[in-house]
């Protein structure tokens, strides 16, 4: 509820100082765009368990947009002119900071709330596996959660059980509902498989006369969930496992800030397209534009655009990855690998639809044909459209893979990608790349 109200009123509450730190009367316009930027950001996102870069640059980039539509809004009905100037301008610059103030002293609160002892709540979990093992870390890490782990009880033999959960376990599953009532547990964490259905039924049965509250944690861990979320299917409840995250107002999102920033890009680098466009065409024979098939959003195959940088042109079932040295790479088109400008073209992909600026790179249709069969949930990298960089490439993993364990860490962080998607992360991964295209030595 703190975090609804936070935001909708530091806005309006700092317009409103500003205004009478500078002795501007409250006419009816201020009213007016004090409600319109309330119901803009009403609810207020809860950001105080996210890290305190990510929470700033979020706030950052959420309130450019919202000053982007006050602006239009303004320019729409012609009501400029009722504000003064210097008011918005001292607005927009300390807004943002006030928010990550406040969101730092909220976070900090929230740990020291949870430190108190009257906060602190003790819980148990059911099951001495892998599963059961991750969920107690979960539970010592998620410092500001309140919960103190105690133990696990399960029915298996020490040596059965995972090393680290032997040395606490605390009895077998007939004994939990006592524990939890003689030492007041107030969470239960239930990880057992779902083919033990008979002992999970014994088991609640065993909890319904405690005041205990009761958490099923299915053993998806296996499985690469994106976007996971329960939801209501006309009364019947579902699990989303795999989802794209660019859904309803999110897709809307994300297509608009691409094809602005496209744009803006594709318009101030013209000059740098010409002259890379000359120089591809003077360095060996052959078209200035490479045509790459690609596997695009939904495993569709698409044409992807780069400057040619090569003598050859594979593009067939059989694709070799450029190495470091490679014979086939001309001198100027060594140069523009190395400061990824071969891969300017492809901004017009973005605008056709094609491609997002920042998702997991399009791989050859040949290679992703080898390794899907190879890395486990490798096609989920698919859910989203291809990206002319990604989290991946800004994390180390950007050039050759020649190694499958090299591509599998770099599927690991397009599925971190797709699980922790936002606007704030995207341009953040924009800023990163453009350090790298002159800093990073990976690239051949």
């Amino acid at each position: 509820m703190i975090a609804a109200f936070l935001e909708p009123g530091i806005i309006v509450l700092s317009y409103l100082a500003v205004n009478a730190y500078f002795n501007e009367p409250v006419l009816r316009s201020t009213l007016t765009l004090c409600l319109l930027v309330f119901a803009l950001t009403f609810p207020g996102r809860n950001r105080f368990s996210e890290h305190p870069v990510s929470a700033a640059i979020d706030v950052l980039s959420s309130w450019v947009m919202l000053l982007i539509i006050l602006a239009l809004c303004g320019y729409a009905t012609s009501s400029m002119g009722y504000f003064e100037n210097h008011v918005l301008l001292w607005w927009a610059g300390i807004t943002p900071l006030l928010q990550i103030l406040a969101i730092e002293f909220g976070r900090r609160l929230r740990r020291w709330q949870a430190a108190q002892p009257q906060a602190r709540r003790l819980a148990v979990i059911v099951g001495g596996s892998a599963l059961g093992v991750k969920v107690a870390r979960a539970l010592r890490e998620g410092g500001d959660q309140g919960s103190d782990f105690r133990g696990y009880f399960d029915d298996r033999q020490d040596d059965r059980l995972h090393p680290e959960a032997g040395p606490q376990l605390l009895g077998t599953l007939a004994q939990v509902g006592d524990y939890v009532r003689e030492h007041g547990v107030r969470e239960v964490y239930i990880t057992l498989p779902l083919g033990s259905q008979p002992r999970i039924v014994r088991l609640l049965e065993q909890l319904q006369g405690t005041t205990a509250s009761l958490f099923f944690v299915p053993d998806v861990f296996g499985i690469s969930i994106i976007q996971g979320r329960l939801q209501d299917m006309n009364g019947v409840p579902v699990v989303g496992i795999c989802e794209t995250p660019f859904t309803g107002t999110n897709e809307l999102v994300k297509r608009i800030s691409d094809i602005v920033l496209a744009s803006i890009i594709l318009v101030l680098i013209s000059p740098i397209l010409a002259a890379v466009a000359l120089g591809v065409k003077l360095s060996s024979p052959g078209p200035i534009i490479f045509k790459q098939r690609r596997n695009g959003l939904d495993g569709e195959e698409i044409i992807v655009y780069k400057f040619r940088s090569m003598r050859t042109q594979d593009n067939g079932s059989v694709v070799k990855q450029a190495t470091k040295g490679d014979a086939r790479i001309t001198p100027f088109g060594a140069f523009i690998r190395k400061t990824s400008l071969d891969e300017l073209p492809q901004f017009v992909n973005v605008l056709q639809g094609r491609m997002s600026i920042v998702g997991p790179r399009p791989h050859a249709v040949a290679h992703n044909e080898e390794y899907r069969q190879l890395i486990k949930a490798y096609m989920v990298r698919h859910k989203v459209k291809p990206g002319i960089t990604g989290w991946a490439q800004v994390n180390g993993l950007r050039g050759e893979t020649d190694t499958i364990d090299k591509m599998k860490a770099r599927v690991e962080y397009d599925l971190e990608y797709l699980r922790n998607w936002s606007l704030g992360l995207d341009l953040q991964i924009i800023v990163r790349t453009v350090r790298l295209m002159v800093f990073d030595r990976h690239a051949y």
